[in-house]
């Protein structure tokens, strides 16, 4: 079982782990059910879509890397708000963020909170961020977003942990080669 708070447990069996690469998975996920969708919001949403019609699990767990400037490389943080950050038609007269005439908010709010992690906003785009300023959103990363809103659209619960790899600046290519490789053992000593 997993136990993200008092209330809410689900099964392992039951539970769908998604990442964006398989270093971030490491060995630790290797006997779960392990979706791995490649880098980016398309493959994230079209692998999730199939994996969901082929097996419709309990529970949706996002586990990847991500940047941030607010939290420290190593801590793993949970997020439950998801702007899509490269969402841009104000010129249009949309608010930044907003998806036109999709009826969400430019901050999409889905998923549990785990008990005893920070919480973070997450920005997710189409771009590895190396000049992070923006102040909307404390975590970057790319495929977070789209996972939670399917996850939301199938009525299914979500949990969104993201271990900081790097602080999205001029290091992150770096720092986020030698850190995604941790990302697993921080997981496996959150989740079970």
């Amino acid at each position: 079982m997993i136990k993200i708070t008092g209330e809410h447990h689900f099964a392992i069996d039951r539970t769908l782990f998604v990442f964006a690469l398989d270093s971030e998975a490491g060995k630790v996920f290797n006997e779960k059910n392990k979706l791995v969708t490649g880098i980016g919001k398309v493959n994230a949403a079209m692998e999730l879509t199939q994996e969901i019609q082929r097996n419709r699990p309990e529970l949706i767990v996002n586990l990847g890397s991500a940047g941030s400037r607010s939290f420290g490389k190593g801590e793993v943080v949970c997020c439950t708000k998801f702007i899509q950050r490269d969402m841009d038609v104000r010129g249009l007269g949309f608010e930044k963020y907003e998806t036109p005439l999709s009826g969400i908010p430019p901050v999409l709010e889905y998923g549990l909170l785990k008990e005893g992690l920070p919480q973070g906003i997450c920005g997710t785009g189409d771009s590895f961020e190396m000049n992070h300023a923006e102040t909307d959103y404390n975590i970057v990363d790319m495929e977070a977003y789209p996972l939670a809103l399917i996850a939301m659209k199938k009525n299914i619960p979500f949990l969104c942990l993201k271990y900081i790899s790097d602080d999205a600046g001029s290091e992150a290519a770096e720092d986020w080669a030698v850190q995604v490789h941790l990302a697993s053992e921080a997981f496996n000593k959150i989740l079970f």
